[in-house]
């Protein structure tokens, strides 16, 4: 089974995190799309994130009904810091006969040298990579020990959404409709998440970053 691989602190969820992981799985030809929220990120330590029953919540929320979605709480049974290195061989022991590929933006593959043992990412996983406004990658990304035969880049519509401003515009009291999807956007409003809290305070990419 071929498996797309889109982490993130989905801090919330949102329709740009849906449309990418579509555009993977069509253009990639994968049988499913497993989304990954983060325990702890260790580049976002200095961020309060919200709790993870919350965010794996909304997740849940948001891939039902997509047979071609599903969820791996891999990171989030795990504790403590997570690294996306550690986190494709627990999945590469759980799913054995699976080939994975790991979807990230051209702006983190740039910054893959910055991550955890990014050489085992690499061993373990094909990179996705959307292209972002493609940029030319440095010669520093370019030497890491087989990147460039691992790389698989697919078109992705440019997509202006954030979990930051998802959240700023909560934090204002302003509409969110159909940034998230509906039933994403009754959870938050249910559970008061967001509302009143400082919007940069929460990590909320697309990526895994580390």
């Amino acid at each position: 089974m071929r498996v797309g691989i889109l982490g993130g602190t989905f801090d919330p969820v949102h329709t740009g995190h849906l449309i990418v992981a579509e555009q993977a799985r069509e253009a990639l030809a994968l049988d499913l799309v497993l989304f990954l929220p983060a325990g702890d990120p260790w580049r976002k330590t200095n961020r309060a994130i919200t709790p993870a029953q919350h965010r794996l919540a909304m997740l849940r929320i948001a891939v039902d009904g997509n047979e071609a979605f599903g969820i791996s709480d891999v990171e989030l049974r795990a504790g403590g810091p997570s690294y996306t290195a550690d986190t494709l061989e627990s999945l590469a022991g759980e799913r054995l006969d699976d080939e994975f590929c790991f979807i990230l933006g051209a702006d983190a593959l740039a910054d893959l040298p910055n991550w955890h043992e990014p050489e085992r990412i690499v061993r373990h996983a094909v990179l996705a990579v959307a292209p972002r406004e493609m940029q030319e990658l440095n010669a520093t990304v370019l030497n890491l020990p087989g990147l460039q035969a691992r790389v698989r880049p697919f078109d992705v519509p440019r997509i202006d959404i954030s979990s930051t401003d998802i959240r700023a515009r909560v934090a204002a009291g302003r509409s969110v409709r159909y940034l998230v999807p509906p039933r994403v956007e009754a959870y938050i409003a249910a559970h008061g998440l967001y509302a009143g809290a400082s919007p940069s305070a929460a990590g909320g990419g697309s990526g895994a970053g580390g």
